[in-house]
């Protein structure tokens, strides 16, 4: 206790910096507890703006995207069409596999905390990961006749006698081969160039590919929020070819668009509250997503798994707000939805892989599908805090759904039928890794920093202030300092001064030195010349001998054996 006694009279006088140290780290550490600097940090990086590094990520996606491509060919065409074989039977072949290099190009920033760019897909061929070829040849759907034949069903006797003559001239079947890069990205056909040549507003392309169609972004625009007003809101969509909702829909929700994602980001510091949905031109629409599940990549991170709500593709069969996907009041079954406006007015229906979740008589109409949850479901792996997706796979099928075309030549046999086309896989696997190690240190080091500086400053901050109330109240005050410390001592310091030319020399002295007239009158005489200095000297040597003796402080208190000492003294 003597040992700390000695220590804390030592720092005595550093007692009131300790105070206001342990003050203001428990002012800051209740700031960081309140305001959490972290998630100020987070929603401040998660804004979009130019050249920042949240804006970049959106910009140039770094994620591996690939597009993965599985063809339905047929393997009875002939038996079918002679009537052998009841139903159309199909083998999945591929995948053909594209790298898709996705950019967000023109981007100009708007007053309205949004910002409007034109989105781009371009597709690279790898050739490493393919095992068949572009040319291999398959027996394939013609798109043309059947979409033609399904467009005319409905129009007046004598168009379709018309258009009817014009394809037995061009003797077009409804099967036909042709090699895999043909129907993915376009085939010559005498339907489609008279289409092209006579009505341009309507066939604006000479040849009929569905990747091309899938992937044609002429012309079009999006309107992208940055996050400024609304951080939750960044990187989702606001408008889509200046418009909040998708005309080819009569009313909402099946129109909306405003709030979904392209597959680059997502809302951030979302909940199980917040409204997900997924957009893709392709898909003509955006389609609402649901949590499934909670998860924790190797890194650490937390993540939350999507899939596509159920019922999406019901067209109002268990859904009745799903209504408005009935097109011109025809609903398709449940499991399919009608993109015809969106594919220049083909009877085109999209599904999941394999009429996965679809309608049993759409599977029972014909061979050789094989619908599976793990291959064929769609899913999302979102960082809640970001929004951005560490893993994505969206499966969707292309379908040609025909009503009845009966009355059309070369394609009675295929009235009423929903023949599969292609299905794909857009996804990526993992983000680079360099990407993952700055989620894990901004989203895991950076929380437990301040949750470490925030315990340190409250458990410092306590410390001190009762190191300091506990030096002052309880540890014993040495005497000298007390009697420094009193009024007394600044008394006796003020009275006694000496002069010399230059400087003026101020000495204390004790009250008794200065208490008679003739002490005055001879302390007096000694200022002139070297007497101050010597009279200085001696003062302050016989000083240190009465506080050593503790004697100095009986002088002030004018008893008359200290008027005695301090005549000895003078």
């Amino acid at each position: 206790m003597k040992i700390v006694t000695i220590f804390l009279n030592r720092f005595r006088h550093g007692l009131i910096s300790l105070m206001l140290i342990g003050f203001s780290a428990l002012v800051l550490g209740t700031l960081i507890a309140v305001f959490d600097p972290f998630q100020l940090i987070l929603k401040w990086k998660l804004v979009m703006v130019e050249g920042d590094e949240t804006f970049e990520m959106w910009k140039t996606p770094a994620a591996a995207v690939y597009l993965k491509v599985y063809i339905f060919n047929i393997t009875n065409r002939e038996d079918f069409l002679s009537g052998r074989d009841e139903k159309l039977r199909f083998q999945e072949v591929g995948p053909y596999v594209y790298r898709e290099n996705s950019a967000h190009k023109n981007v100009t920033f708007n007053s309205n905390d949004t910002l409007t760019m034109t989105p781009v897909f371009p597709l690279t061929w790898v050739p490493e990961l393919n095992a068949g070829k572009e040319d291999d040849v398959f027996i394939l759907p013609n798109i043309a006749l059947l979409s033609f034949a399904s467009v005319m069903s409905e129009a007046s006797l004598i168009t379709r006698m018309g258009v009817n003559l014009l394809i037995r001239q061009t003797k077009s079947k409804p099967f036909i081969r042709q090699t895999a890069k043909e129907f993915m990205f376009g085939y010559e056909s005498p339907l489609v160039t008279i289409g092209n040549k006579f009505l341009p507003s309507w066939i604006a392309f000479d040849k009929l590919g569905l990747i091309d169609r899938m992937y044609d972004f002429t012309g079009d625009s999006a309107t992208i929020y940055t996050g400024a007003g609304d951080v939750s809101k960044s990187g989702t969509i606001e408008n889509y070819n200046n418009r909040p909702y998708l005309p080819q829909w009569p009313a909402a929700p099946c129109n909306k668009v405003s709030g979904a994602s392209d597959g680059t980001k997502f809302p951030s510091v979302s909940d199980d509250g917040t409204q997900m949905m997924f957009f893709r031109k392709s898909l003509c629409r955006a389609i609402p997503m649901v949590k499934n599940s909670e998860l924790f990549l190797n890194s650490g991170l937390q993540v939350n798994k999507y899939i596509f709500e159920n019922g999406s593709l019901d067209n109002g069969a268990d859904n009745p707000a799903n209504k408005c996907f009935c097109r011109k009041n025809k609903c398709l079954k449940p499991g399919l939805i009608d993109v015809t406006d969106c594919y220049y007015g083909f009877p085109i229906a999209l599904s999941y892989p394999h009429f996965y979740k679809s309608d049993q008589s759409i599977l029972d109409a014909i061979d050789g599908m094989t619908p599976d949850q793990e291959q064929h479901e769609t899913y999302f792996l979102i960082n809640p805090e970001t929004g951005m997706p560490t893993q994505l796979y969206v499966r969707m099928q292309i379908n040609i759904a025909l009503g009845d075309i009966s009355d059309m030549a070369n394609t009675e046999h295929c009235s009423n039928l929903v023949i599969p086309l292609v299905w794909t896989e857009i996804g990526f696997e993992k983000l680079p890794d360099d990407m993952l190690n700055k989620f894990f240190v901004y989203l895991r080091v950076g929380p437990v920093l301040f949750v470490g500086l925030k315990y340190a400053l409250l458990v410092g901050g306590v410390a001190f202030v009762a190191l300091t109330v506990f030096a002052s109240l309880f540890i014993p005050v040495d005497d000298e300092l007390r009697y420094r410390n009193s009024s007394a001592w600044r008394r006796e310091s003020q009275t006694l001064t000496t002069r010399d030319t230059t400087p003026t020399i101020r000495v204390p002295i004790p009250a008794a030195v200065v208490a008679g007239k003739e002490m005055n009158t001879y302390y007096n005489s000694l200022l002139d010349g070297d007497g101050a200095a010597r009279l200085n000297d001696d003062l302050c040597d016989r000083l240190d001998v009465v506080h050593e003796e503790r004697s100095f402080r009986s002088s002030c208190t004018g008893s008359e054996d200290d008027d005695d000492e301090n005549d000895r003294i003078v």
